[in-house]
């Protein structure tokens, strides 16, 4: 790998795990994903299992269970404080959005969980949302456990893939392909942050 992606990824194993695992769960734990998704962090990872920095299967399994984790943890903040989260001043510009995303949960119930963990702003209030509409825990838990794993199984592997391109296009084309991609890779990140901006202004 080139030298300009190795400054961008170069942390120690067990910063990265824990990297990933901290902002994945605090995406929807403490509404982390009102200013960072936790899916840059996943796909970070995965670029980083394929320079055989970490272990692919780890960084699947640290996803995984952080976004199940922090997703419960959501869950019970809305449960026991749903009411003044909801009228917190950060969240009048949304109020909207949120209106939307209860009128998703009280029409589809589980299945918006599971929809919910694959758009940003709703990945961030849903768990809440569940908890202060009281949906029962095991409910909320299956939907919430099938849409982690697809969630952090697909933005892992995405991830993954992207590193992998970037190793073989290096190989074949020498540096020059390699900064290339590796500018591509990067490129990933600042549009699913830009895109998570857009999608968190008023509407």
């Amino acid at each position: 790998m080139t030298d300009l992606l190795d400054a961008v990824l170069r942390v120690p194993a067990a910063v990265a795990y824990g990297l990933v695992a901290a902002l994945v769960f605090a995406e929807t734990a403490v509404f982390l994903g009102f200013v960072l998704p936790g899916e840059t962090a996943v796909l970070l990872g995965g670029v980083l299992a394929a320079s055989g920095r970490l272990s692919l299967p780890t960084v699947l399994a640290v996803a995984v269970v952080a976004a199940v984790a922090g997703d419960s943890v959501g869950y019970e903040v809305g449960r026991r404080f749903g009411p003044r989260i909801l009228a917190a001043r950060s969240l009048r510009r949304q109020a909207e959005r949120l209106d939307r995303a209860q009128l998703l949960m009280r029409r589809h119930g589980g299945l918006a969980v599971l929809l919910a963990r694959f758009a940003p702003f709703l990945r961030t209030v849903m768990p809440g949302l569940a908890g202060a509409g009281r949906m029962r825990y095991a409910r909320f838990l299956a939907f919430n456990a099938a849409g982690g794993v697809v969630w952090g199984t697909g933005v892992t592997l995405l991830g993954f893939s992207a590193g992998r391109s970037y190793a073989v296009v290096e190989q074949a084309l020498g540096v020059i392909g390699g900064v290339v991609l590796a500018a591509a890779v990067l490129a990933l990140v600042v549009w699913r942050l830009l895109r998570h901006r857009r999608q968190r202004s008023p509407q």
